[in-house]
């Protein structure tokens, strides 16, 4: 990892030392432990007795001001572990000096460090610090820095390990780039979908139906059903076939399908469904009828016969006992015939009871078992395939608490999911044309950056994290490999993050105002058609098992809807707006009132989402409040505009555009919606 740290993470991971550096410069007691690199920045864990605020912010960046200009060369220096493990207890290691304290968090890490690797220190001016790199040349090449928050970490993250305070900071090579950097973590919190869904009336959370499971308004179900729209007509054109499953499934399947033994904490708890609890009840009821005659019959039997330490498990065990009791007496003495007929009619009983199964099923956490139901529904030949099979299947997920987050971390989602099945040979073709996909409803949205992330499988966890099949393994991740170089896509490797049945894309894009978010996957599956036995026909009349993709170029409805109101800050396009058109009138007067709603009955005609403001509101008023909405169109109607038989048009961010003919203005409206214009 360390040899892959990008230039920006270097120069963060130096910012991270400077830091401790300017820190002991004020407090020179304070003891280090972790400082590394993260997303947008860095951090340096510390352990110190003065509790650190943002007030001191401001004379911790005054020191690391100097440091910089000292412009002091990072030196790499090589030591034995005995020369680490003296320095650490002189308090040498992430200190200025030596002190009288070890430096018991270099210490521990030292000790954890395997025989015959490497140590190394780096050294800026007095501070010395355990650090495996890499840095930049000096102080000096440090750009623009500023801290920017605190925290409280675990050493470790082990609760049983010391708290200590994690402060923060980022850094850039320029002013320009840190200036730009918190110009859009405000424009950030401005665009929170979680702020603006609220405001716009898309969507709620409400603690009576639970955490993670968002109710749309009807604003939001128009964006819902917009998005729908786009993927049935695109996929059609693409050849897929819809489908429709259930949101729950006996627990069979998910076992069968492999999600049970590597997703289960996933997956909410089981539901126990009982379909014999009539059945249940009869039997339960003959049992206990039986027991009771066994009962009597063993009081009646001589104590000679029935010895007092046979009855002792009945206080124990309860009335139903009385069966183990009876096959005791029955082993010593074979001439209780009656009570031996007994048993064996509550025996046949308790049999019949055991026999009745309580089904247990899970909410549907995933469609592709339901999917791969319907392939094995009916004979499949080589020519069938590829088979593309598509549906908007709802999936519950059991999220951790403290992992939700507005839209974006949900329990409840509902996919742009398919799942297409195809010979080796046509692999490379659909897995080009779903990345093509990807790429055209980029396009559509105005995303100019993204990132795919291949992720591939870890070697040392077959059988637990990924399934057993190393050779598939291999093959799978070999073709995907070869399709993503040959198409010139923009992609990184990351280990150790496929899902448990193969290779995945995670697809990464960038706002418009350069925020990073996940948005949809491209998955190989070379183990769930064999776990099903799918199978199709070759030409050589043999049986094949297809390979499967599965994906969602669109994400869940809820994680890009959050995105979209982030990257348009609730400006949608008109296609999208959940509020196309709305009609304001200057005055009640009944004739501009019945020409305003002629023109919304025309509009609704052909499917626009308008509506009419006739409140009795000054325009201003009514503006102001479309405005607010952030209504994509407004049509501005007056006595002259109703007299010409136009409108005056107003669009939500440009302002007045002034007065056209009301029927060009329609037809430019319909036309930019069955376009999907970006503006």
């Amino acid at each position: 990892m360390r040899a892959q740290m990008t230039d920006i993470e270097r120069l963060r991971h130096s910012t991270a030392h400077v830091l401790a550096t300017a820190v002991l410069k004020i407090w020179p007691e304070a003891q280090f432990a972790a400082g590394p690199p993260v997303e947008n920045g860095f951090y340096y864990d510390v352990d110190l007795p003065h509790r650190i605020s943002p007030e001191d912010f401001e004379k911790i960046e005054a020191e690391m001001k100097k440091e910089i200009k000292a412009n002091h060369p990072f030196e790499r220096m090589e030591v034995s572990r005995d020369e680490a493990l003296e320095l650490g207890n002189k308090g040498r290691l992430a200190a200025l000096n030596e002190r009288n304290a070890p430096s018991k968090f270099k210490l521990d890490i030292i000790e954890n460090i395997p025989p015959g690797e490497t140590i190394l220190l780096y050294r800026n001016g007095d501070f010395i610090d355990l650090c495996a790199g890499p840095h930049v040349m000096r102080t000096g090449n440090i750009g623009a820095f500023k801290l920017t928050s605190l925290a409280s970490a675990y050493y470790k993250g082990d609760e049983k390990n010391p708290q200590l305070q994690r402060v923060y900071g980022t850094a850039f090579k320029t002013k320009k780039e840190l200036d730009d950097y918190f110009a859009m973590l405000e424009e950030a919190k401005k665009r929170d979908h979680r702020k603006l869904g609220k405001e716009l009336e898309i969507f709620i959370i409400d603690d009576d139906v639970g955490p993670g499971l968002p109710l749309w308004l009807p604003r939001g179900a128009a964006i819902i059903e917009e998005l729908e729209k786009l993927a049935k007509e695109t996929e059609f054109a693409a050849g897929y076939q819809r489908v429709r499953t259930v949101n729950i499934g006996r627990e069979q399947l998910y076992k069968k399908s492999g999600h049970l033994p590597f997703y289960e904490e996933s997956m909410f708890p089981p539901m126990s469904v009982d379909e014999f609890a009539e059945e249940r009840k009869e039997l339960t009821t003959e049992s206990i009828r039986y027991a009771l005659l066994i009962d009597q019959e063993l009081k009646a039997t001589s104590p000679q016969t029935a010895p007092e330490m046979y009855f002792k498990p009945l206080a124990k065990r309860g009335l139903e006992s009385a069966a183990w009791v009876a096959r005791q007496l029955i082993e010593k003495d074979k001439t209780l015939e009656r009570l031996a007929a007994l048993v064996k009619s509550y025996d046949d009983v308790r049999e019949k009871l055991d026999a009745l199964p309580i089904d247990n099923y899970r909410l549907k956490a995933m469609n592709c078992p339901h999917h791969h139901k319907l392939y094995a529904a009916l004979p499949r030949s080589y020519r069938d395939l590829p088979l593309r099979l598509a549906e908007y299947g709802f999936c519950h997920r059991y999220e951790q608490s403290g992992e939700l987050f507005g839209l974006m971390r949900v329990r409840s989602m509902q996919m742009n999911d398919a799942h297409l099945y195809m010979t080796p040979e046509q692999f490379e073709a659909e897995f080009n044309a779903v990345n093509e996909m990807y790429l055209n409803y980029f396009k559509l949205f105005g995303l100019e950056k993204y990132l795919m992330r291949f992720s591939t499988h870890d070697p040392a966890k077959l059988g637990q994290k990924f399934v057993d099949e190393p050779e598939l393994w291999k093959q799978t991740e070999e073709m995907t490999r070869n399709v993503l170089k040959n198409s010139g896509i923009n992609y990184v490797e990351v280990p150790n993050e496929a899902a448990f049945y193969g290779p995945k894309i995670d697809v990464q894009v960038w706002s418009v105002i350069g925020r990073e978010f996940s948005i949809a996957t491209n998955q190989v599956d070379f183990a769930q058609p064999r776990r099903f036995n799918l199978v199709y026909k070759d030409r050589d009349n043999t049986e094949k098992t297809p390979i499967c993709i599965h994906r969602a170029p669109l994400g869940t409805h809820e994680r890009f809807i959050g995105f979209l109101i982030e990257h348009y800050a609730g400006n949608f396009p008109l296609w999208l707006s959940p509020e196309q058109v709305r009609i304001l009138t200057i005055g009640d007067e009944p004739q501009l009132v019945d020409y305003s709603q002629a023109i919304l009955a025309e509009l609704r005609s052909h499917q626009v989402r308008a509506e009419i403001d006739a409140s009795t509101d000054k325009i201003n008023g009514k503006i102001q409040r479309a405005e607010q909405m952030k209504v994509h169109t407004m049509f501005v109607i007056g006595k002259r505009d109703m007299e010409a038989n136009a409108v005056s048009v107003r669009v939500h961010g440009k302002g007045n555009l002034g007065a056209k003919p009301r029927g060009e203005v329609i037809a430019d409206i319909l036309q930019s919606i069955k376009e999907r214009r970006s503006e």
